[in-house]
């Protein structure tokens, strides 16, 4: 095959919307596999790594995010039913979830006032502008809710998805380290812990490597989280004097 053929093919390939699903699964894949090969440490992250592989593939082919989204927004689509898809393992473990309520609601409290009250005393001390501030705050929840916050106070939908990830990615490093230092072993409290502070992203290594029961109570610590967090946030970023 020469290389006018190539090119030929990469003109019809790229024209393909479908192109860009096929890449993101085969990144993926590739991505998972280099995570098992590395022992599967949280250090490298699945979905970090594909993000990074990406962005170097598009930079490299000069292609534009619309024109990759085009194709790659069937997975986008797909995320919602996944995120509903988790009610299945909660509904599971209803019973212990109702005994938990009270103290899982005031855990969950406690945790988005923690997160947000640092993130932006942090910031503000750091000299960060205020729409960078404001995109930072809701950094502790899932993507879409991140951005629907971030865009209604005032920050930058896009840095908050980023800034997302790039939390859920440390979120999930810490953990192990964190459940060895405080000795804690209870699968539902390490579950809640991680979709409380790394959301999607904890609660995937929730599912994948604690088990159902710590899936499940990630799934519900987002879910509470995201919910919250709408309603807090706006309050706490106005005693900061930030927001609209």
């Amino acid at each position: 095959m020469n290389v006018a053929t190539l090119d030929q093919l990469w003109v019809y390939l790229s024209g393909n919307p479908l192109l860009s699903l096929l890449v993101t699964l085969l990144v993926f894949t590739l991505a998972v596999r280099i995570n098992k090969a590395l022992g599967g440490t949280p250090l490298v992250h699945p979905v970090t790594l594909s993000i990074a592989i990406l962005i170097g593939l598009l930079l490299l082919v000069d292609m534009d995010y619309a024109t990759y989204f085009e194709g790659a927004q069937f997975i986008h689509f797909l995320l919602g039913p996944a995120t509903v898809a988790l009610a299945i393992p909660l509904y599971d473990h209803r019973e212990r979830v109702g005994r938990l309520l009270v103290p899982l609601l005031v855990a969950c409290v406690v945790g988005i006032v923690t997160a947000v009250a640092s993130t932006l005393g942090i910031a503000l001390a750091m000299g960060a502008r205020p729409e960078t501030v404001l995109s930072l705050a809701p950094r502790s929840v899932t993507s879409p809710i991140a951005m629907g916050i971030a865009e209604q106070i005032g920050g930058i939908p896009s840095l908050a998805a980023g800034l997302v990830l790039l939390t859920g990615s440390i979120g999930c490093a810490l953990a192990p380290w964190v459940f060895r230092l405080l000795r804690i072993t209870d699968p539902a409290v390490q579950g809640f812990a991680l979709g409380l502070s790394a959301h999607g992203f904890g609660t995937a290594q929730a599912f994948a490597r604690i088990g159902a029961v710590a899936g499940a109570f990630s799934g519900l610590a987002m879910g509470l989280t995201g919910l919250l967090t709408a309603f807090l946030l706006p309050l706490i970023t106005g005693l900061f004097g930030l927001g609209n």
